[in-house]
């Protein structure tokens, strides 16, 4: 389901792959080559959100970026990144060639060096740095610019360290501020999604036409609509590739 959301529209480059089951509402660019499997949700909501190219992010995965008049919180995916399964990344940084894990959880102002990794059940914390190249073990916390890795068993004393409430929802500490930042954040999205709107012109059950594999460039990025809208998955990608690679080195070879 493609969605408008105000005056922002998705954008997504024709030779991507969204599935049907897939959400893609407000400020969203999606780049070429990329995959979004079903169930995904790829939502904008004050702030926008950038993947880059051939990057996937797999079934069920979310990924947001936030905003209001106080705090913002753009997310950008990098290139020939794979967000797995029911990972979570919201407002963060992800550099080029990053692996997120399934379940895997990356909090607000957070960032990932290029070709570093979070593995299963692991969590990157707000504002937590990961140098390029490292990577978070199976569910360890990572907190701190630059990040501390902490085994699950010290997660309170990650906790002591940090002013959630503060950094994320502009609320003071006190008693009852996990009912205000309720009371905030649902007053935030209800206007923020007002006025959604279903892009209901560009169906997502309809593939995209095929384009040859022998083509230099890939087709203009379709401003503010959906290009190729069709279901796939990740050996269909791998082979697809592969005919890719073996038309360029005819290509190549013809010369």
């Amino acid at each position: 389901m493609i969605l408008s959301s105000g005056t922002k529209k998705p954008k997504i480059h024709s030779s991507a792959y969204v599935a049907a089951g897939a959400t893609i509402s407000g400020d969203v660019e999606i780049g070429p080559g990329c995959a979004i499997l079903h169930g995904a949700v790829l939502v904008a909501e004050g702030a926008p959100l950038r993947v880059g190219a051939e990057t996937v992010v797999m079934e069920n995965a979310v990924v947001k970026a936030s905003g209001g008049s106080v705090i913002a919180f753009p997310c950008t995916i990098g290139k020939h990144c794979i967000v797995g399964p029911h990972a979570y990344v919201v407002g963060a940084t992800i550099g080029n060639g990053c692996f997120i894990a399934s379940g895997a959880s990356i909090f607000n102002g957070a960032t990932l060096g290029d070709d570093s990794g979070v593995a299963l059940g692991a969590i990157v914390h707000v504002g937590t740095r990961i140098a390029k190249g490292a990577s978070v073990p199976m569910q360890h916390i990572a907190h701190g610019d630059p990040a501390t890795i902490y085994p699950p068993d010290r997660a309170a004393e990650v906790h002591a360290k940090m002013n959630f409430y503060s950094d994320v929802f502009n609320q003071e500490p006190g008693a009852d501020v996990r009912a205000r930042a309720a009371e905030s954040y649902t007053r935030f999205l209800r206007k923020m999604h007002a006025q959604d709107s279903r892009l209901d012109d560009h169906r997502t059950d309809k593939p995209a036409p095929r384009r040859s594999l022998s083509t230099d460039e890939p087709p203009a990025t379709q401003s503010a609509d959906v290009g190729g809208v069709v279901d796939a998955m990740m050996l269909e990608l791998a082979e697809l590739e592969h005919r890719r690679q073996e038309a360029l080195k005819k290509q190549k070879g013809s010369k």
